[in-house]
């Protein structure tokens, strides 16, 4: 991996990770139409670290009062708004820990299939215009069935292709819950996510031989996490004004390109 791949890679997972139109969907096509070989694991767990920090330092203020909720939940103290929060991100990111346990690697290495991740993105377009059209926006507030439901589909999200921010938003929406509350319950659910996604990758490279180079690494953590910080402040102002129906049209065009490019893989034919 030059420095070119590493600058465009981590750009790349930064405006992808929080948008919803699937992370791993871009991060296989790039590759392929530029020819690289894979960045490999360390790369990857750099990138997931610059994300990561970012929708932290994004959400710290509400993340504070959150943790200082739950803290007080833990003591007796009673649930308030915030604590209840606290304890449906937990609740809600069961499932998707589940999931990923039971997949084997034979099943793992079956769903990162390129027409697995081609029909995921369409499928889950589909999902998305569903959901935007029949989006009624009553609440504000999260219950106990919104988290569990959003956790349900959370788990989904293990299949590439499918955007976990976007499975997550569209539960959301089909819930009833506003645009701007699904997504920041979407992203506050990423934290756990990601952060086990991260430790198991971490554990995989210790396992690993493969040499780091650390300034890579470092380029990917930063330009990875000031691009997706970015990109969730665009994409909240954006969703409040637009909504999701040009993710939806992008999903489309991506998926069909993806098929495209894996038509000598399907067995029938691909215009």
């Amino acid at each position: 991996m030059d420095i070119i791949q590493a600058i465009a890679l981590a750009i790349l997972q930064g405006l992808t990770e929080f948008l919803p139109i699937s992370s791993s969907a871009h991060l296989m096509l790039l590759p392929i139409l530029m020819g690289w070989e894979d960045q490999g694991l360390a790369f990857d767990v750099a990138v997931h670290i610059g994300t990561l920090t970012a929708v932290v330092v994004f959400y710290r203020h509400d993340l504070l009062q959150i943790t200082k909720a739950w803290g007080g939940s833990l003591m007796g103290q009673g649930l308030n708004d915030d604590a209840r929060v606290a304890w449906y991100v937990l609740l809600g990111t069961i499932p998707v820990g589940l999931v990923g346990i039971s997949l084997s690697d034979n099943a793992e290495t079956m769903l990162r299939s390129p027409i697995v991740v081609a029909i995921a993105t369409i499928v889950f377009a589909i999902l998305l215009w569903i959901a935007e059209k029949k989006a009624t926006e009553k609440r504000d507030t999260i219950t106990l069935l919104d988290a569990i439901l959003i956790g349900l589909f959370q788990a989904v999200a293990l299949i590439p292709g499918t955007s976990r921010s976007g499975i997550t938003i569209t539960a959301g929406l089909l819930t009833g819950l506003k645009r701007e509350q699904a997504a920041r319950f979407s992203f506050l659910l990423s934290i756990p996510v990601i952060s086990l996604a991260g430790m198991l990758k971490s554990w995989e490279l210790y396992q690993t031989t493969e040499p780091v180079n650390w300034g890579f690494m470092a380029l990917g953590a930063a330009l990875s996490g000031l691009v997706a910080y970015f990109s969730i402040g665009w994409f909240l102002k954006f969703l409040n004004k637009v909504g999701m129906l040009p993710f939806v049209y992008y999903r489309f065009a991506l998926g069909i390109f993806l098929l495209w490019l894996c038509k000598d893989l399907i067995p029938f034919p691909v215009i």
